[in-house]
């Protein structure tokens, strides 16, 4: 998994949580968004998979993910994991746990870089007006192709689209589960998570949200100013 794919996998997860409830324009996810608001926890397997154009054949990994609201998150890419993202409060934290190293990002303050742009998508906390997504985000369509729903959108933020171009969500319509996401970049590759086994709303391990590094671990911030 490349920096940019730890960091941003988990983008289009976070945008559907954000999701408020009402969408008004878009009628047909109208059930979908009122579900949202009885999600606690979440967890699900996924298979993730990186097509470029430079490869004829695409990349592809399996991993797990975690969620509890209303902000915090775990991706394990890999078995055994290969790379670790976790949202926590403040900030995020991306393990590399065979290069014994971590890099902390902080989500606050007020100097803005493209990179925290892009993170304003959610780093302000779950949206709770239809204005709030729309700030955020321009919906470029919302189609069904049998009983799933597609829902594309792109960054508003001229900054954030640098970093990524756009996000599909794939739902279904009957069960109201989340069955991929999506990102496409800016040169073109695409970043897709197709999820199953989901459990809604089971207990969720504190300890997945703080992991503890060894003193072999490299802890670094790599935005932070010298």
């Amino acid at each position: 998994m490349t920096r940019r794919a730890a960091l941003f996998s988990w983008l289009p997860f976070l945008a559907l949580m954000a999701m408020p409830l009402g969408a008004g324009e878009f009628p047909q996810l109208d059930a979908w968004l009122g579900s949202q608001e009885k999600i606690q926890t979440w967890s699900a397997d996924f298979v993730q998979t990186r097509t470029f154009k430079a490869l004829a054949q695409p990349l592809m990994a399996t991993g797990q993910v975690w969620f509890t609201a209303p902000q915090r998150f775990r991706w394990e890419l890999g078995r055994p994991a290969l790379t670790l993202a976790i949202r926590r409060t403040n900030e995020m934290l991306v393990i590399y746990p065979r290069l014994k190293r971590a890099e902390v990002y902080a989500l606050g303050g007020e100097e803005r870089s493209p990179w925290q742009d892009t993170l304003a998508l959610l780093e302000a906390g779950f949206p709770r007006s239809a204005s709030d997504v729309e700030s955020r985000f321009r919906i470029v369509s919302v189609t069904n192709a049998g009983a799933d729903c597609h829902l594309v959108m792109q960054p508003k933020s001229s900054s954030a689209r640098r970093w990524v171009s756009e996000i599909e969500i794939v739902f279904s319509t009957n069960s109201l589960a989340l069955l991929a996401t999506s990102l496409a970049f800016p040169d073109g590759s695409r970043l897709r998570n197709d999820f199953t086994n989901a459990v809604v709303n089971a207990p969720v391990e504190e300890a997945l949200f703080n992991p503890v590094l060894g003193a072999e671990y490299k802890v670094v911030e790599p935005l932070k100013k010298p």
